[in-house]
Parts: structure tokens; C-alpha cells; sequence
């Protein structure tokens, strides 16, 4: 980011749009397939676990989220 003395951004908007459409190419690249588990219980509320797809064995004990599926929403009604 370019600042002046100031501390506000000096770049015009054009700069600032091309630089965060740049970011958001390269993040797009650096974005991982995700994974869904859903296991469904008895007595208690299914739970929905994701993770990484690329995850080793070793990875996924770290690199995971889970929620009841109640809480989960499909992408597209999200939007």
C-alpha cells in the first residue's frame, strides 16, 4: 500500500481495484478443495466435519472444522 505522511492510501481507485483483483487471482490459485464428512447420530445432532481434500492423515488431525448440520447452509442459499 502506498501511504502518505498522512496515513491515508494515495493510489487512485483504478490502482487499488487492479491491485485487489491481482490478490484475489493469486488467492484463487492458492485455494484448496474442501471436503465434507457428515456423520449422522442417533440421539444428538448430525455433525458436519470439513477439511482440506490435499490433507495427509497426519494434517487432517489439525486441519478441521465441525458444526452441527443444522448450522450448515448450501452455498448457493448463503447468496
Amino acid at each position: 500500500m502506498s501511504e502518505s505522511a498522512n496515513g491515508y492510501d494515495d493510489r487512485t481507485i483504478k490502482q487499488r481495484l487492479a491491485s485487489a483483483r491481482a490478490a484475489a487471482e493469486g488467492e484463487s490459485e492458492r485455494r484448496k478443495q474442501l471436503e465434507c464428512l457428515v456423520v449422522r447420530y442417533r440421539n444428538r445432532p448430525d455433525r458436519c466435519t470439513i477439511t482440506p481434500r490435499e490433507c495427509s492423515e497426519t494434517e487432517r488431525l489439525t486441519h478441521w472444522l465441525s458444526a452441527d448440520l443444522s448450522a450448515v447452509v448450501d452455498l448457493e442459499d448463503a447468496r
